[in-house]
């Protein structure tokens, strides 16, 4: 964690996201690693670190996520931002299907590859959580619908 985020600001932002990894939908209770307070739009690009920058990332998301707030277009040299749980849906650029995080959008697709959401290895968590019960949890679920 910041040292520039102290545990009030912590607790605000981890209560907002129920707890779950705005990206990939893990809960916090079913990590090893404790979750992560990730400035959706970095500090180095002019982010601050106010609720309204703020997201409760997975290790594994904000690891691969890093200072990044957009990537390139795969077919073209057009430029696609990332997902911004403040100000988008989830379920508008994403989806579950069983494990598999979807994209719908490009914007979900280009959180989807940079952040490896659907690594080998968060794919085979996801899976053990599932057959838990555990995945997507009730918190998760939450973001996945329209409210």
């Amino acid at each position: 964690m910041s040292k520039h985020i102290n545990s009030e600001v912590r607790q605000s932002v981890a209560s907002r996201a129920n707890f779950v990894c705005e990206y990939c939908l893990i809960a916090e209770a079913d990590a090893y690693f404790r979750f992560q307070i990730e400035h959706i739009v970095s500090r180095k690009h002019g982010g601050s670190s106010e609720l309204e920058n703020l997201a409760l990332a997975c290790v594994f998301c904000n690891r691969y996520k890093g200072s990044d707030i957009a990537t390139f277009k795969l077919e073209t040299d057009e430029l696609i931002r990332f997902y911004n749980p403040r100000t988008m849906r989830w379920h508008e650029h994403f989806r579950l299907n069983g494990v598999i995080i979807e994209s719908l959008t490009e914007i979900g697709e280009a959180t989807v590859r940079i952040l490896q959401m659907n690594h080998e290895d968060q794919i085979l968590e996801r899976e053990v959580l599932s057959r838990r019960g555990r995945y997507p949890s009730e918190a998760a679920l939450f973001l996945t619908r329209e409210h």
